[in-house]
């Protein structure tokens, strides 16, 4: 699934070919994801010039000044830009064509995405988010303070978009091993002083994945169609029973929520 690095990568990567433009035509062709598409986003985008491309956890917006299109790519999609016409594939379910000539294409193979148009902030999906990791709202006191009632492990914890938005699972892995923290202690039972260092580890890991890229997953490459490198360094995600960097333990993994958790046994308690 692309996580907050992969979409931030999105959007840099499309957004200046796309600022400043005006929507001459949007193809639908397949309008059954995870949520319809709005069945007004033809009518209401097309005339309209795309004035900025935002991002609020792992949703992307493209902004019009009078309403917004506001896009997730579920568990596969992603987004390219087209100069010139290439004709679409089975999992091509929608174009955003340009003045230009530009195209700007939603492929989704598995279909858990969605697309729609908003005209004003406000939906049901942004209502309970919370701050973004890389905000200075986001702190080591924000965390302890929310953690105090939670016996949820801290792992499960960091990943609940209600506390922060876009820590996903491979995210999560390496920000605990960066910090020294076991991903299964309960996160009322952890310090102030760790979630200090649990904060930055986040902030650090996400900040260094933009820039390598995002990390490439089965489904996903970036929008110029060449994959992301943070992959190369990662820590202990995908790594279970290779030995840790820092110390030599063989890392062990384990299903947490339903998902792969590899730590160092001996480097974080």
């Amino acid at each position: 699934m692309p996580e907050l690095p992969e979409v931030e990568t999105t959007r840099r990567g499309i957004e200046p070919h796309i600022v400043g433009k005006k929507v001459i035509q949007v193809i639908v062709r397949q309008p059954i994801l995870r949520w319809p598409v709005s069945k007004e986003l033809g009518q209401c985008l097309t005339g309209r010039t795309v004035v900025s491309v935002s991002r609020r956890a792992k949703y992307l917006f493209l902004e019009t000044g009078t309403g917004k299109v506001m896009i997730h790519f579920g568990m596969s999609g992603s987004l390219r830009v087209l100069h010139q016409f290439v004709h679409e594939g089975k999992h091509d379910h929608l174009d955003i064509v340009f003045e230009d000539g530009c195209i700007l294409r939603f492929r989704d193979p598995r279909r858990f995405g969605s697309v729609f148009w908003l005209d004003g902030d406000e939906h049901v999906l942004l209502q309970k988010l919370g701050p973004e990791p890389l905000s200075a709202e986001f702190t080591g006191h924000y965390l302890h303070t929310l953690s105090r009632r939670r016996k949820v492990a801290v792992k499960l914890f960091i990943m609940n978009s209600q506390i922060v938005v876009g820590v996903g699972n491979i995210y999560a892995n390496e920000a605990l091993y960066l910090a020294g923290i076991r991903p299964g202690r309960a996160a009322n039972r952890i310090s102030r002083s760790r979630y200090m260092l649990l904060a930055d580890a986040v902030k650090q890991v996400l900040s260094r994945a933009i820039e390598a890229g995002g990390t490439t997953l089965r489904d996903f490459v970036r929008e110029d169609g060449s994959p992301g490198y943070f992959q190369h360094v990662l820590m202990v995600y995908g790594r279970a029973k290779q030995p840790c960097w820092r110390c030599g333990t063989l890392l062990k993994e384990i299903r947490q929520g339903g998902r792969s958790t590899v730590y160092c046994p001996s480097c974080q308690q």
